[in-house]
This record gives structure tokens, sequence and C-alpha cells, in this order.
């Protein structure tokens, strides 16, 4: 049954792992290359070798069977001989691990060892650890034999120590799946749409798929996604769910959508992660893992803590985990990623599953059916993808470390961190080279820059074996963050394939930048997705859904659902306004129908609106020309790079009351068109400027170029899609109760061609076309008619 599997890995490390919590990672490896390092040792094997071996053992506690499993490298077997073979890559040389180090690794190798002599029926076995250093390509074999008994024996002590934990978990599950059964849907009805949502999500739960969901603001999707999965849950058709969301405002909705339900009688247990630069203690800030007295003896006081919480705590948010990580001295972050192992909900952002740099591997390094993924305000995750697989770095830095370098010139150690930063330079310096010969600026290819790569690599091996000899001073802190900016270039390397581009540029100051952009990560996001049972991907806005399927790696696998407005439509005025032409060259000329559109709609009723525009500078025209001819209203503006205060001002000016009417000023895409809730009559109206179309850049022409080859749609998935999913956001700020109303001003005439209109989600069906701006002010003005109307007769 889902939800009684425990891996090997898993087992052995919890059990077995001591000591201090040290950085794990400096290591340049990344798993697509370990498993070409495993690939490569394990076809040296010989004959009779066997690769990738599943083994399995059912072990029973508390009147549970448990299935205790992983997958041995490599195996051998004759007729009077067990061989199996333990393959690790990393970067330290063998004889720099530590004792503990090895000590997992050999345990791990033993639990095959005492599962397959059992099952093969063989008195012995000969475990061969093979140790790659990925640095230099050194191998180290060791071998050791164990009878059978000594490892029966290993095994049983094993599962004994962890038994207490197992208990602790299985005692839990049974009280957590009982309230489940027990657990109604915790409002009085469904809204429209609910039950359909939730139906569809149960199902992908159950049947191993890939839903897509279009669910308009107010259809509750949230608590329409959570309910079914931990229904589905309760009857072990998954054991843990993975909340994922683009936004902290974002995960707080999860957060309270358990709280409905908790309220309601369920009993679960979930942990909300932080970033780990946001809940670091101010006394961990800079300083070395071997002074941090939170990561010496971390895995000796883990358990005491794991322990603690889990006895005290469901609903795990911040506050908590900082609570009980001060409690038993353990580094907050790190305890956080341990407590999730043990919780029913996690809900984090996207990047724990599909960032290669940081992803959980404890959950992720193998399929698992256990784990189910909602991904929430999916549009996001196009975008944010690109970057999680796009690296860049540039030469800036190296001037400033050798000048801090001269400073300590008699220190030999310096001297020669110093030598390899000028081999680095040399590097940058070469692919600088043909730009200034052929008096460029800029140059993109298709090719990988592998002699450029090695050369990073070889700094970073340099570092790994100088860092921790260092003493911790500014000038060790400067390397080790130029170190991993480094490193990060290196590990998305390994995914270079044809989807990637190289642009090497050059500035006015003559420093040289190298990024990998990735163009398509939709692969990569395939295989982060195998990693479950399944996913939802959910949001206000995906349409096209093939888009979406695509660029989301399930265009083959993916089942799609569309709700309508749970609203009554009539309560939202869609006006597409012909008569507006906001292409560049005619920005200036719709400057006079702009202001007049805009008055048209804040003149009919006093109240809140918000105006988008597709830049500042757009933005700033528009709203001079605007306060030139009108200053009776109220006026706020979004300026760029707004601090936390500052956003929370603009918000509340909507709480305030005016002699005439607000208008505020804000930019398509940006802070202000999505994840913020203006209820009622605190928002009656939203101006959208323009199809939303991102700036003309050298990186869009790509990815148009990209997708112009691959599907003949590269100007729709470089500009226009991302466009109007701006516009669609900045819309939905609208209507965001049953009880709101109001117009959305569409002005570019643009948004009434096929190419547009085809896009508009159901819910906007009703649109109607104005001529002028007479008509626009008739249109608003009956339409406020009609709500009033509306009004008195409920």
């Amino acid at each position: 049954m889902a939800g009684k599997k425990i891996g090997i890995r898993q087992l052995v490390e919890f059990v077995l792992r001591a000591g201090d919590l040290s950085s794990t990672s400096n290591s340049q490896n990344t798993a697509l290359e370990g498993a070409r390092i495993h690939r490569k040792l394990q076809k040296a094997g010989g004959e009779n070798y066997e690769k990738e071996v599943y083994v399995k053992r059912t072990v029973s506690m508390a009147g549970e069977d448990y299935v205790i499993d992983g997958r041995a490298d490599g195996v051998v077997q004759t007729a009077d001989q067990l061989l199996i073979e333990e393959i690790k890559t990393s970067d330290p040389d063998f004889e720099d691990l530590s004792e503990n180090t090895l000590t997992l690794y050999w345990s791990q190798a033993k639990v095959y060892g005492a599962i397959l002599t059992h099952d093969l029926d063989m008195p012995e076995v000969t475990i061969r650890l093979t140790y790659y250093q990925r640095t230099t390509d050194k191998i180290t074999k060791t071998e050791k034999t164990y009878p059978r008994e000594t490892l029966q024996k290993f095994f049983d002590e094993l599962i004994e120590e962890y038994r207490s934990w197992l208990v602790m978990r299985s005692d839990w599950r049974k009280t957590r799946n009982q309230s489940i059964k027990d657990l109604a849907f915790p409002f009085a009805d469904y809204r429209s749409g609910q039950r359909d949502l939730a139906v569809a999500v149960y199902k992908t739960v159950a049947l191993k798929k890939r839903l897509f969901v279009e669910a308009p603001t107010g259809t509750g999707k949230t608590i329409s996604t959570l309910f079914p999965s931990i229904k589905a849950m309760g009857e072990d058709l998954c054991d843990r769910l993975f909340y994922l969301t683009a936004k902290q405002s974002t995960r707080s909705v999860a957060e309270k959508g358990l709280q409905v339900m908790v309220d309601k009688g369920l009993k679960i247990k979930s942990i909300t992660l932080t970033a780990k630069d946001k809940i670091i203690f101010p006394d961990e800030v800079d300083v070395a893992p071997e002074d941090n007295p939170y990561m010496i003896g971390y895995y000796d006081r883990l358990k005491d803590g794991l322990r603690d919480v889990f006895e005290h705590e469901s609903q795990i948010t911040r506050p908590i985990i900082e609570t009980y990580a001060k409690k038993h001295m353990l580094d907050p972050f790190e305890f956080s990623l341990d407590i999730s192992t043990f919780m029913d909900v996690i809900i984090c952002d996207y990047n724990y599953l599909f960032d290669p740099i940081v992803y959980l591997q404890r959950f992720f390094s193998q399929p698992d059916d256990n784990n189910f993924f909602l991904v929430d305000e999916a549009h996001n995750l196009v975008s944010r993808a690109r970057d999680m697989y796009t690296a860049q770095v540039d030469d800036r830095p190296i001037d400033a470390l050798l000048a801090a370098g001269k400073m300590a010139k008699d220190n030999e150690d310096v001297q020669g961190i110093t030598n390899q930063l000028k081999k680095v330079q040399t590097v940058f310096d070469q692919v600088k080279l043909p730009l200034t010969e052929q008096n460029q600026t800029q140059a993109v290819t298709t090719e990988e820059l592998t002699s450029f790569r090695h050369g990073l690599e070889k700094f970073n091996s340099f570092v790994q074996d100088w860092l921790p000899k260092q003493p911790p001073v500014p000038f060790t802190s400067q390397i080790l963050d130029f170190f991993f900016t480094l490193l990060r270039y290196v590990k998305i390397s390994a995914f270079y394939d044809e989807s990637y581009r190289v642009i090497v540029s050059l500035d006015e100051d003559g420093s040289v930048s190298v990024k990998e952009l990735c163009l398509d990560p939709s692969p990569y996001l395939d295989m982060s997705l195998k990693m479950g049972r399944g996913v939802v991907f959910f949001s206000a806005t995906l349409s096209p859904m093939a888009y979406f399927k695509e660029t989301l790696g399930c265009e083959t696998n993916g089942l799609s659902l569309q709700l309508t407005s749970p609203f009554l439509e009539k309560r939202q005025n869609i006006l597409v306004t012909p008569y507006i032409n906001t292409t560049y060259k005619q920005r200036e000329n719709s400057l006079p129908q702009i202001v007049e559109s805009i008055f048209a709609m804040v003149n009919a009723k006093k109240g809140n609106y918000l105006i988008f525009c597709p830049s500042y500078k757009y933005m700033t025209q528009i709203e001079s020309a605007f306060l030139d001819r009108y200053q009776q209203f109220n006026v706020i503006e979004q300026s760029n790079q707004m601090d936390e205060k500052a956003r929370q001002e603009f918000l509340d000016a909507f709480s305030k009351k005016y002699p005439h009417s607000l208008i505020g000023f804000s930019v398509l895409g940006g802070i202000f068109s999505e994840g913020i809730d203006l209820v009622g009559d605190h928002l009656i109206g939203v101006g959208i400027v323009s199809v939303g179309l991102p700036g003309l850049s050298d990186e869009r022409d790509l990815l148009r170029n990209y997708f112009d080859q691959k599907n003949g749609k590269g100007f729709e998935y470089a500009y226009q899609l991302p466009g109007m999913n701006h516009v669609l956001q900045a819309a939905g700020r609208l209507i965001r109760s049953s009880q709101d109303a109001g117009n959305v001003v569409l002005m570019d005439n643009r948004f009434g061609s096929l190419r547009y209109t085809q896009l508009f989600p159901r819910h906007w069906q009703h649109y109607q076309r104005v001529y002028s701006t007479e008509q626009l002010a008739k249109n608003i003005a009956q339409f406020w008619q009609r709500v009033g109307e509306q009004k008195n007769e409920l």
C-alpha cells in the first residue's frame, strides 16, 4: 500500500548519521552527471554484472507491513559468489571523507547485502565500494566480505533503532486517515465548479495523471484541490502532498485552507518551508559551519528535536520551527527540511521540486508514488523554470578579489588562490577575444563553451581544497561567493542540449559575461514530475492549455479542465476599444483617446480604479497627460523597486475614502497585477493599456526563433502569450468575490482581433466593442444602472 515504503538510503542516513552539519553544496556534481558516471562504471562491470538491481524486504511492525527498498548499483552472482557494488561520486579525495560519511556508504551496501544473501540463499557477500572523485577522475575501490549472519544482525539492529519512529509515524497515520474519512467538505455548499474540480483532482490522484485546471478567481481553487487530495491520502492513494507556489502570499492561502479543514476535525501535519536566507538565526550569519553552534553536533541532537516537534505540533510554520530549533540548538533551515520527512503536507516554493540545484534530494532522488504535487498559480512556472535552468557568470569580481589578495601577498595560501584567479581571468579573456577582434559587443552560439567550463571547474576544484584551510575572513567569504556563482554555471552545463544558447556579452567597462540560456526546460520539468504519482497545475489563467502543457513538460500526457466563473457574468463588463492604437509608433497619438477613456470609466461612478500600463515610461506619460486635463481625482502610482512599506501604503490607499475617484497607475506584469485582493468597493474598475507584449530583446528573439523551428509558434510563445497572461492577471484583480462588480476596459485595438479574442477565457465571451469614448461612457453608465437594479431586486 502507498505510504508504507521506506528507502534504504533514507533508513540508513536517519539512523546512523552523526556529528556535525557541514555544507554539502560544494560539490560540482549533478544528478545527471552522477547518473552518467554510474552508467560508465557499470558498463565496466564485466560478465554477469547486473546494474540497478531492485532490492526490497517487507518488515512487520505494530501490526503493519513496511517495504524497505532501494536499488543496488551493481550485483554479480555466480554459483558460489555474490558481489554487490556501491558507487559513490563526489569531489573530495577518498582519504578526506569523514568517518561518518564512509559509515553511511558501507551501511547502505550492507543493507543490500543483508536482503540479497537471504533472498538468494548465499552464505556471504563481498561488498565493493567504488568511489569516483569527479574532479580528478580517480577511482578508488575497496572490498569487504561479510557473512550472511553478520549482515542480518546489522539489518535487524537498524530496523529496531528505527522501529519507534515507524510506530510513531504509523500511529499518526491511523489517526490522520480516520479523521480524513470523517471529514466532509468544510463549507456548507460547493460553489459553482468546485465539485467538478474536486472530483477531477481526486481522480487525478487515483489514476496517477497530470491535470491542468483553469479556474477563474472565486472558484476556491485552494480548498478544491487540497480537500480531494487529502481525501485520496486517507484512502492510501498517496502519503505526502507538496503544495508548490511562486509567492509567500500564496503559501499563506494554503495554510489557511488547511486550517479550515483542521477546524472541522482534520488531523494532519503540515510544514511551510522558508528560504534559507530568511530563516537563518542572526548569530549564524557569516559563521563557518565548523564554528556554528547550531551545526556542531547537529545530528547528535536532531532526533530529540524531531520527536519534540512531532509530538507537540501539527501546523508547523516559521515561528514554530525557530522556537524548536533554538530549544535544541539546531540550524533552523536544515531542521525544517528534516522535519518535512515526517509531514503529510509540505508547502513550499517551486524550486524545491523543479530547481536542479536546490531541489529536495531527500524526496526526489528517485520516483515515489507516495508524492503528489499541487502547483498553484501555475502560469508563473513557465518563466521561473527557464530561470532555474539558466546560469550566468562574469569576470567583474576577479579584479576586486585580486586586489584583496595583494593585501596579503606574503601569505603563500593567498598567492595560490590569486594565481588561480588569474587563470580564471585568462579563461574569460579567451571568450572575450573574438568579440574585441571583430569589434562586437555580443555573440550567440548553439555550442556549449566546454573549455570555458573546464576552466571554471579547475578553479572550483582548487577552492574546495584551499578553503577549509583558511580562516573565516572577508577575503575567503568573497572567494566563496564567487565559487558558488561559478558552481551554478558548471552544474547547469550538465543540462546543455539543443534548447540552450550561449550568449557572450561585452560591457562598456570591458567586463565580459557568459550566459547559458535555457529556452525550453520542459523535458527537465517532466523529469521532476516523474518523482511523484501525479500533479495538478491550477491557475485563473492557463489559456491556451496547449501552450502550458507543452512548456511545462506535459504535452502528451496532460489532461485539462476549464471552469466557468462562479459569479454572474453580468457583474463584470468587458469592453474593447478599437479606436485606440498603442503600437509603439502610435503611442503619442493615442494619448488623448487613452486619457478620455480613463476619464469615462472613473467619472461614471466614484470609486477606486487601477490603470495598468506596459512600462514605467509609458505609465508616466499617460499619468501626466491625464493630470494635465483632470486634476480633481486622487492619483497614486507604482514606482520602480518599491520596498514592503511602500507597497503596503499603495494598497492601503484603496481602503480610504476620497471626495473623488482614486486612480492607481501600475505596470502590467508588476507587483500589483497579480496576488492582491481588493474586494468589494475597494476596486470597481480596471483599465489595461496595450496587449502587454514584453519588450523586444535579443533573448526574446532567441526564444521566438527556437519555437518557430520547433512548432511554428515563435511569436506567440515568446511575446503574445506571456503578454496576454499579464493582461488576464491584471484584469483578475477586479472580481474577487460574489459581491464585486466593475468594468474592465481593454485599451488597444488589437484586443478586438481574432488573434486575441480566441485567447479570451470563457467568462469573457460576453465582451463588447465600443467605438468611441462617448459610447464607452454610455455603456459604463448603463452597466452601473443594471448593477444598481440587481441590488434593488435582492
